[in-house]
């Protein structure tokens, strides 16, 4: 119980917590897009382009953070470099494609980008913890 109410940590306990946080959230995103992947080619003339680069483009670029990318953030492999790329397609979300619902407070819209954007930032900053392959790397 003296536990539960400490205000200490342990290396083992952040880095267990960065396992859980890459698991959950980087699983979360590649099953939202896994349909993107194997749906590609109905999606390419449809998809938002908020960036003006081209709908296929935007869904190559979108499909690569959010399939690729995740696995990566998974297995804590290049896993700050894979982090990039999902805060930069989540700030791309929440500040372009849902930027009347941000301006108009309507949170109800952009609370999921808002916490992918979150969590991805933190494992960014933190990196990835030692139950990583990054971490068995020492890297």
């Amino acid at each position: 119980m003296r536990k539960l109410f400490s205000t200490g940590y342990t290396g083992g306990a952040v880095s267990f917590s960065m396992l859980i946080l890459r698991l959950m959230f980087g699983g979360l995103l590649l099953l939202h897009g896994w349909p993107k992947l194997i749906n590609f080619a109905a999606k390419m003339n449809s998809f938002p382009d908020p960036l003006g680069v081209g709908h296929k483009f935007s869904l190559g670029m979108t499909v690569f953070a959010e399939v690729f990318c995740s696995i990566f953030l998974m297995l804590g492999l290049l896993t700050r470099l894979a982090a990039v790329p999902l805060v930069i397609l989540m700030g791309v979300i929440v500040g372009m494609i849902h930027r009347p619902d941000l301006l108009a407070f309507n949170f109800d819209k952009i609370e999921l980008p808002l916490m992918y954007l979150t969590a991805f930032l933190v494992i960014l900053f933190t990196g990835p913890g030692k139950f990583s392959i990054d971490g068995a790397l020492g890297k």
